[in-house]
């Protein structure tokens, strides 16, 4: 659900940004009859894609384990967003080129800090600069909580598991239920497998 929620999401941020795009051209070129046509024509889209965007966008943020060192980029995309939104509004109502190409400037940026994010997270998982515990904190700690046992979304409580090292490997890299894979190299997997057995695991 996390991957369809996710890609929904991008989806939805993309539509949103070339919609204010092109109205921001529009209002910037000075072709004003044009811009209230085009807005008229896509208001429903528009507010299908703003409440898809925001949904979906809330849905992730509580998703996402925070303390992973990049949670600023995340702060400033939200702050950047919130104060694009009455940018827009009062600037395409006003007619004010000044506020539109501000809220564009921000709601641009937030996309770029998010990809920010994104690629720096992926890029600390994947050559491993990571530690067992960041490993497990930043994939498995959202349902499986910190301890081991929250026991969110049907996640088993680990500090009683019985299963062996190369079942805990194979259930992170394969996932199994709701519980999705996780995007770890196998070295990574075996990293959180030790981790749950030597740190987590009541015996």
């Amino acid at each position: 659900m996390r991957t369809g929620m996710f890609h929904t999401h991008y989806l939805t941020v993309v539509l949103f940004l070339i919609l204010y795009v092109i109205k921001t051209i529009l209002l910037l070129s000075g072709r004003e009859a044009l811009l209230d046509r085009f807005s008229k024509l896509t208001r429903i889209p528009e507010m299908i894609i703003s409440v898809l965007f925001l949904l979906t966008g809330i849905y992730l943020m509580t998703q996402l384990p925070l303390g992973g060192g990049y949670d600023f980029l995340l702060w400033i995309k939200i702050c950047l967003v919130l104060v694009s939104i009455p940018l827009a509004v009062v600037g395409f109502k006003r007619k004010n080129k000044i506020l539109a190409a501000l809220s564009l400037l921000c709601i641009t940026a937030s996309f770029g800090l998010a990809e920010s994010y994104h690629k720096r997270k992926a890029y600390v998982q994947n050559t491993g600069v990571q530690s067992a515990g960041a490993l497990y904190r930043s994939n498995c700690s959202v349902c499986h909580g910190n301890a081991g046992d929250a026991g969110l979304a049907g996640a088993k409580n680990i500090k009683t598991t019985e299963l062996k090292e190369s079942e805990i490997i194979k259930l992170v890299l394969n996932g199994k239920n709701t519980m999705p894979p996780a995007n770890l190299t196998p070295e990574q997997a075996q990293s959180v497998a030790r981790f749950v057995l030597d740190s987590l695991k009541t015996y």
